[in-house]
């Protein structure tokens, strides 16, 4: 009995196109990273907090660890935000180096830079291991339709 028409060769390309889909969108967070280094707005803030989050049954950790920081803009508004700080973490009073955009700091900020490269590193080996995942899947459907 087949499942899906083409069988096997139709599930690569559907695992093929999902991870590649989590790949482009682990490079699009790594670039916004990365623009918000090099051309945003700098602040000095602080590490305001961690809480756990339950993340609901069914997952492998169900309850995971959320910094939180905060930061004043040069306008004067406290501004607080959610981050991936590394492997590390922060100790709750900690100073951080916050960039941001000024148009929408409570949207678009974060830690990343000089000494906490966490927040660069975790999406670039995403968008790495899994672009080469899904390449690969993506060979195997080409390659089991004869095309290569």
């Amino acid at each position: 009995m087949q499942i899906l028409p083409g069988g096997g060769a139709t599930l690569l390309l559907l695992l093929g196109l999902l991870f590649g889909g989590f790949a482009v969108r682990s490079a699009l967070r790594l670039r916004r990273v990365l623009r918000l280094v090099r051309h945003g707005e700098h602040a000095e803030g602080r590490c305001a907090g961690r809480r756990t989050v339950d993340r609901g049954p069914g997952m492998d950790r169900r309850y995971a660890t959320e910094y939180v920081f905060a930061f004043r803009t040069r306008d004067g508004r406290d501004i607080e935000f959610t981050d991936a700080p590394g492997p590390f973490g922060f100790e709750p009073g900690a100073p951080v180096r916050v960039s941001y955009d000024p148009a929408a700091p409570e949207k678009h900020a974060t830690v990343a830079g000089p000494g906490t490269w966490g927040p660069v590193l975790a999406p670039a080996a995403f968008a790495a291991g899994l672009g080469v995942f899904a390449l690969g899947l993506l060979y195997g459907f080409v390659a089991s339709r004869g095309w290569v």
